[in-house]
């Protein structure tokens, strides 16, 4: 043995061995535990670092020689079980790395984990990994601007699990799954996948009989979710989580991940005891004066010390790791106004967290996105304005489902929000692409549920329909459910063709949800998180069934990316086009938008000097109703590329030939696009 270094954290392999090195300011005694295997029940070896020697202020360390990557290890930490002081060291728990690179998780009971008891022989354990044994090929994050993203949101267990994806079975749900996939991405024509958590999580954290299916329940920062690996070998799936990147890398598609830094699977004080709980209390944790309780902002339990200095280098490393060493080119930060309180929970404007990651240069080039809310009632969304962040619009989100369903007075916050939002970012000199648009996500609502069912239908949760919101701003199109009524079904797909043209035609970025495309249901379930079963596969059989929706996704991606040609053969991008464009406000009569609370019609012109136009008419009237249409640009007319009304392929047309005079009738409840006649979709 020998004394080892402070630096860096977690295992580094040295010439004979591995270093050791873990904080805990308060521990009395660390112990590492070494296993023959990952199955193993016991350890074989269990060295007690020695306070005098292996202890550099807050950080214990051991050099241990003739180990290789694959050990399996784990630490007990024992010190003062005092809830009143925010100790709860337990020597008879087992306790993960939080810097371990990979985990093993065969022999892990959540059970075992709370229970009084030693849990040795059902604990999670870390393993040493070589980073360096990987060859990239040259491969490097893309770095695409912000303004021509297009993100697709997926859950990579998900995305293949099901039978129907028609992909080798052992390959179902795995990060080499999704590398089947990628045609279909690229044939959709999204930019950026961003990916639910791929962190290794605690899937036992849920309710009896069910498992943790969305992975919001963290347990390490830095390891990789076993259950996506082809293999079940911790280390492969480190090269298969490469294997991914690297392929939707060639392919042109970014790798965004969605990371959770607001909380952990440990819970309340009635919680497990994996990793931060153990290790030290008082400091990963917000903690009631009291110091008994915990602080819960995030709704799981507890919430992360993200403010206090170990947390926030906890942080800062994790997303430099991702950077560096896995290739990704951005992160989503679940509940991130959690990160924007004080360790007494107060709101500060300049959070150290963020500030310490906008500082690093390894992010430099990282795309940052922020769920600008928390469970606890922080709302700041407009006002997140954190250096380099962009932000999800869930303002966005509610103005356009609630149009889309002929509230009243929505008009006027709609024009807001085909802008950029203007009335939340204006004023913060921020670019449209300040808006992260969405109008659904993984949480809630699928696209065709938001149009299929008026109340969420969660039984099958456990949970006697208690969890998940009742404010949906749905609309069943007039029957509860599933329906074999054409008349139904019509308006349904209708409202689905309308929120993609208002997600992908707005100023700002869009984000899709996986599936949405091809009508993907979750039966009227809204808080699926414990669903993983055909509940929230992606089923590919809807492919076929819905193949006209999904040409019209993928047809109005391709005029996002591509939206006009000028004389000059200058091609713009439709946010080129709209950072350029006079854009003129119209209702039904030109220049005279209605944006009275009993207005459901809003028109929009947008012209380039000398260029390309278009002319955009929005009906969610229950009435057909007669647009007057604005003198094309000279020596141009209009043409008709979008009408939602009409089922593929006339919703949508490529080679546009329709020509539009002085007025359109616009059929209820629909969304319509003129373009001048050079300005077709390439």
């Amino acid at each position: 043995m020998r004394q080892g270094k402070p630096y860096p954290l977690g295992p580094t392999l040295t010439d004979d061995g591995v270093n050791f090195s873990i904080f805990s300011a308060h521990a009395k005694a660390i112990h590492l535990l070494l296993f023959d295997s990952q199955d193993a029940s016991a350890a074989s070896r269990v060295i007690s670092l020695d306070p005098k020697l292996n202890r550099t202020g807050h950080y214990w360390h051991i050099e241990v020689p003739g180990i290789l990557p694959g050990q399996v290890y784990a630490y007990r930490a024992d010190g003062a079980y005092a809830p009143e002081y925010g100790y709860r060291f337990d020597p008879e728990k087992v306790l993960l790395d939080p810097y371990a690179k990979a985990v093993c998780v065969s022999r892990y009971s959540r059970a075992a984990a709370i229970n009084r008891g030693d849990n040795e022989a059902f604990s999670m354990r870390s393993v040493v990994a070589d980073l360096d044994r990987y060859d990239w090929g040259g491969d490097q994050p893309l770095r695409r601007e912000f303004r021509e993203t297009v993100i697709y949101e997926l859950h990579v267990g998900g995305f293949t699990r099901g039978p129907s994806s028609g992909i080798p079975q052992e390959k179902r749900g795995t990060y080499a799954g999704l590398v089947e996939k990628i045609p279909y991405l690229e044939e959709l024509g999204v930019t950026a996948v961003e990916l639910m958590p791929v962190c290794q999580f605690d899937w036992q954290d849920a309710p009896p009989g069910l498992e943790n299916y969305w992975g919001y329940s963290p347990v390490s920062f830095f390891a990789l979710h076993l259950g996506y690996s082809l293999s079940q070998s911790p280390l492969q799936c480190l090269d298969e989580f490469r294997d991914m990147v690297k392929g939707l890398h060639r392919a042109n598609i970014e790798v965004i991940l969605d990371v959770v830094y607001n909380h952990t699977a440990e819970g309340g004080a009635d919680g497990p005891t994996i990793c931060l709980k153990g290790l030290d209390n008082s400091i990963y944790y917000r903690l009631s004066p009291d110091r008994r309780n915990y602080v819960d902002f995030t709704g799981t339990g507890n919430t992360l010390n993200a403010n206090q200095s170990v947390a926030r280098r906890l942080i800062v490393d994790s997303l430099r790791y991702w950077v560096s060493e896995m290739h990704v080119d951005g992160f989503r930060f679940d509940l991130a106004a959690v990160l924007s309180r004080d360790e007494y929970g107060t709101p500060i404007s300049n959070s150290p967290v963020f500030w310490d990651i906008d500082s690093e240069p390894v992010l430099a080039g990282a795309k940052l996105t922020a769920e600008a809310w928390d469970a606890a009632g922080l709302y700041e969304v407009g006002s997140f304005s954190k250096d380099r962040w962009k932000e999800w619009n869930g303002r966005f989100r509610d103005d356009v489902r609630s149009f889309l369903k002929s509230d009243r007075g929505r008009v006027l916050n709609l024009q807001q929000r085909l802008l950029g939002s203007p009335d939340l970012y204006g004023t913060q000199f921020h670019l449209p692409e300040q808006s992260i648009n969405f109008i659904t996500c993984h949480d809630g609502f699928t696209l065709n549920d938001l149009v299929s069912y008026n109340k969420k239908h969660n039984e099958s949760n456990g949970q006697q329909n208690r969890d998940g919101t009742w404010d949906n701003l749905s609309w069943n199109c007039g029957w509860e459910g599933p329906t074999d009524d054409p008349a139904i079904e019509s308006l349904r797909e209708r409202q689905i063709r309308n929120a993609y043209a208002l997600t992908l035609l707005a100023a700002g970025v869009p984000l899709l949800t996986m599936g949405d495309e091809v009508r993907r249901t979750q039966l009227g379930n809204n808080n699926a998180y414990c669903q993983n079963n055909f509940i929230s596969w992606f089923d590919w059989d809807l492919l076929a069934k819905n193949s006209g929706l999904h040409r019209f996704a993928a047809l109005l991606i391709r005029l996002r990316k591509h939206f006009a040609l000028s004389a000059s053969g200058k091609l713009f991008s439709l946010p080129e086009f709209l950072a350029q464009a006079r854009i003129d406000w119209h209702g039904v009569k030109l220049f005279s938008p209605d944006l009275s609370q009993d207005s459901h019609t809003l028109a929009a012109s947008g012209y380039i000097e000398n260029g390309p136009a278009f002319h955009l008419m929005l009906n969610a009237f229950w009435q057909a109703l007669n647009f007057a249409v604005p003198a094309p640009p000279e020596n141009a007319s209009w043409v008709r590329v979008i009408d939602t009304f009409w089922p593929a392929p006339r919703d949508i047309v490529d080679t546009p030939t329709e020509r539009v005079t002085s007025s359109y009738l616009v059929q209820p409840r629909s969304t319509v696009l003129l373009m001048s006649h050079s300005a077709a979709i390439t």
